[in-house]
């Protein structure tokens, strides 16, 4: 099965899916673009998206790439965040999105698993500095992209992170795969 994307705007409670996913067994792989954040953050000219998309977004291609490349080891993974998420925030940013990015795209299952940001879990902070309509704003943006993409979106309700895993593997019919 190629890797299950789940993705969506910011403070959607798509980490607490996947590590609750991997708490079930689930190979999982985090969310780069934070990660990258982080550490970009901690140098003296770190390239960071809200000052420097298209180089961000360079940095991301490279690691989500090979993120992919190791999740299609695995007969089933699922991953916070993929490339097509590059092109949903380069896109946002009216920037070009090139070829690159759009072949890169390619390879997932084809159904996405969209989780929406939810006000009530929504949380401001140095990795996410923007304000939560902006955060349903890259979600739109998101969702826009992936069905340009040729991907299937598919939401993940909102309630509890054991009843959001249970959809997971309902809709996916996975349970019996581990």
């Amino acid at each position: 099965m190629n890797p299950i994307i789940i993705t969506g705007g910011p403070g959607a409670g798509k980490t607490t899916l996947i590590n609750a996913l991997g708490g079930a067994g689930y190979p999982t792989f985090s969310e780069s673009s934070r990660q990258l954040i982080e550490q970009q953050s901690q140098l003296e000219n770190g390239i960071l998206p809200w000052l420097n998309l298209p180089g961000f977004a360079r940095l991301c291609l490279t690691v989500m790439s090979e993120q992919k490349d190791q999740a299609n080891q695995r007969p089933i993974a699922f991953l916070d965040r993929a490339i097509p998420d590059i092109c949903g925030y380069l896109s946002q940013a009216n920037l070009e999105v090139t070829e690159n990015y759009r072949e890169a795209s390619q390879g997932y299952h084809p159904q996405v698993l969209f989780c929406r940001p939810e006000a009530s879990i929504y949380v401001q902070d140095d990795v996410r500095p923007y304000p939560f309509e902006e955060a349903l704003e890259i979600h739109h943006a998101l969702e826009r992209v992936y069905q340009e993409l040729g991907y299937e979106v598919v939401e993940v309700p909102f309630m509890s992170v054991a009843e959001r895993v249970q959809f997971v593997e309902s809709h996916l019919a996975i349970k019996a795969a581990l």
